[in-house]
């Protein structure tokens, strides 16, 4: 049976000493946002997450939804209940507006909050995960009257929100979107077709559920161009602004998926249902990406989040079971063998996987800082350095750590062998439910075009710029610290890589954009490889200060800590040089093979 215990110590260490969380307390939130309370809830988060919802996670993978004769859908036993005390607990409203009950505390705590839920079990934290997205695009995109009709009970949980935006002839390519919008005269539309992939589309968890579905008014341009978000309520609203009759919203059926099965993935028929628009006419993609940069993040998250479950899982397992003698000689003579944490091979497995969490758990909560920062500085151009950093990070997050989540949830069921294929042991849900994050909210695919198509070049390079700026003042400002060179000398060599690559894109993408999707995800993923980096340096940085000021309560995990870094620094980092290589090799092979040999 898999177990899991959330790593609030590790989130605390980075928030208090590598990011220095409480040195904006001058920023709205912050200020109510003491050590002790964000000691405090991460805390009772982590128990919510390991003694309410995590018990669901492995029964709710195999009795997953069920949709009745009337369409209804009826999640897993156990999931309303907790969904319940979910909202009852207030763990959805951390960072809301308190104009329409949210508590207003920084993102970045939700966001530490949000891994906890996502580990403990990642089908239940997509429905106020998803909710939540849309509560951002409510906010910033919708009108007054929205905002006080549907916020209060989204942020109380007592509504849910979804977002429709794939056809079954479109998925990324939202151009091709068919959905139909009839304005009827009185600020209202008529919407109807057809949506797939609709995770949280129907449950009986809640009364009413929001939905934020694309369509095309009648008469819009063609393409991307004529495309409208529209609010779509489950139930029609009464005058007091209460769920009523039905509005030609349905269920057609329920996706039969290779994970996630505690969430409803639902295809939603939409029969002339009643919306209203959301944002202006033909600019829905804009305020729709809104709610996409915002469930990235979460994805992003959800990555993560299935390598530190699997790595628990894993690291239990090779404690316990016993197979061989260590190459050097018995270490449990008193045993009929060793265990298996003493191989090599197992514990380079589950070295390399631990030093992507703690790199990645840094990354996150760095850029989820820079997203307050972006929110909250009256600094304008702080408040721009920021969005720049949130935006050139957001697809290296997206597809990085769900690309390596999936993989290291692959090579911690490794560790169990035969027995990790074998289902009571749960280390196959956790491939099966982390394989799903590097598809959805945009293919990682998608993501690396995205971020060498469009983030490399906005502003003529300001954001990328920006962080080989820091990156470089980092290694000045350290260089002379003997017990850091093992971290600056090889992330100096990994950011000349990223830096190389990012001008071979500047000297070839140009005359031929195929450069560019060819070498797209290995820039991602040396990029991904640089940040974490970067981060393990800072962590290092902290780790020393914090063994020098004498911190015996944890000294051996401190310089355990040290020594999962340096194992990245040597293990992990010089893949940039093979990235580096295979984007300077450019798309002439790749092209040059016709469609029809393949």
């Amino acid at each position: 049976m898999p177990s899991y215990r959330a790593p609030v110590e590790d989130t605390l260490f980075l928030l208090n000493d590598v990011l220095d969380y409480a040195s904006y307390s001058d920023l709205p939130g912050f200020a109510d946002a003491s050590p002790d309370l964000v000691e405090a809830i991460l805390t009772e988060g982590g128990k919510f997450a390991e003694e309410v919802i995590q018990p669901l996670n492995l029964s709710g993978d195999q009795e997953g939804c069920k949709r009745n004769s009337d369409g209804s859908v009826t999640p897993p036993k156990g999931f309303k209940l907790a969904y319940e005390a979910f909202c009852e607990a207030g763990w959805g409203t951390l960072s809301a507006d308190p104009d329409f009950g949210g508590q207003g505390l920084p993102h970045t705590l939700a966001t530490a909050l949000n891994e906890y839920v996502s580990s403990a079990n990642m089908a239940f934290a997509m429905y106020p995960g998803l909710t939540a997205g849309a509560i951002a695009a409510l906010t910033l995109h919708g009108t007054d009257e929205q905002k006080q009709t549907y916020l209060p009970k989204m942020i109380a949980g007592t509504w849910t929100g979804t977002m429709n935006l794939t056809e079954p002839h479109c998925g990324t390519d939202l151009g091709l979107l068919r959905s139909k919008a009839v304005p009827q005269g009185d600020g209202s539309f008529k919407i109807s077709g057809t949506k797939i992939f609709i995770s949280a589309g129907e449950h009986d968890m809640v009364e009413n559920i929001v939905h934020l579905v694309l369509a095309r008014i009648e008469g819009a341009p063609e393409g991307t161009k004529g495309i409208s978000l529209f609010v779509v309520p489950k139930r029609k609203l009464d005058a007091d602004g209460n769920p009523g009759e039905e509005n030609g919203v349905s269920c057609g059926s329920l996706e039969h998926k290779m994970g996630i099965h505690g969430n409803a993935t639902c295809v939603m028929n939409y029969d002339e249902a009643v919306g209203w628009l959301v944002g202006d006419e033909h600019k829905g993609l804009r305020a729709m990406f809104t709610m996409m940069n915002e469930a990235r993040l979460g994805v992003a998250v959800q990555g993560l989040s299935q390598s530190e479950v699997a790595y628990q899982n894993a690291v239990a397992y090779a404690k316990d079971r016993l197979q061989g003698r260590a190459l050097s000689g018995a270490k449990a003579p008193e045993k009929a063998a060793d265990p298996i944490i003493v191989h090599p091979d197992i514990r380079r497995i589950l070295m390399q996987i631990r030093a992507f969490n703690e790199g990645a758990r840094a990354l996150v909560l760095w850029t989820a800082l820079h997203g307050d920062i972006a929110h909250r500085s009256p600094d304008e151009k702080t408040r721009q350095n920021s969005e720049d950093m949130m935006g050139l990070m957001t697809p290296v997050l997206k597809g990085v750590l769900t690309d390596t989540g999936f993989a290291n949830a692959v090579n911690a069921q490794q560790v169990f062998g035969g027995h990790g294929y074998i289902a009571e042991w749960g280390m196959d849900q956790f491939v099966r439910d982390a394989r799903i994050a590097m598809i959805y909210e945009g293919a990682n695919g998608i993501q690396a075009l995205d971020l060498v198509g469009r983030k490399l070049p906005a502003n003529g390079g300001r954001a990328v710029m920006a962080f080989f700026e820091e990156m470089k003042a980092f290694g000045k400002a350290n260089k002379d610290d003997e017990a850091l060179a093992p971290f600056i000398q090889p992330l100096k060599q990994g950011a000349d890589h990223l830096q190389q690559a990012t001008m071979w894109f500047m000297q070839n993408a140009m005359k031929q954009p195929d450069n560019a999707g060819a070498g797209s995800t290995d820039y991602m993923h040396l990029f991904g490889l640089v940040a974490m980096g970067y981060m393990w340096a800072k962590i290092a940085k902290a780790t020393h200060a914090k063994l020098a000021n004498g911190d015996a309560a944890n000294t051996e995990e401190l310089k355990a800590k040290l020594a999962f870094g340096t194992f990245y620094m040597e293990r992990m980092m010089p893949e940039t040089a093979a990235h580096l290589a295979r984007i300077s090799s450019g798309c002439d092979t790749m092209m040059s093979v016709d469609a029809d040999l393949f």
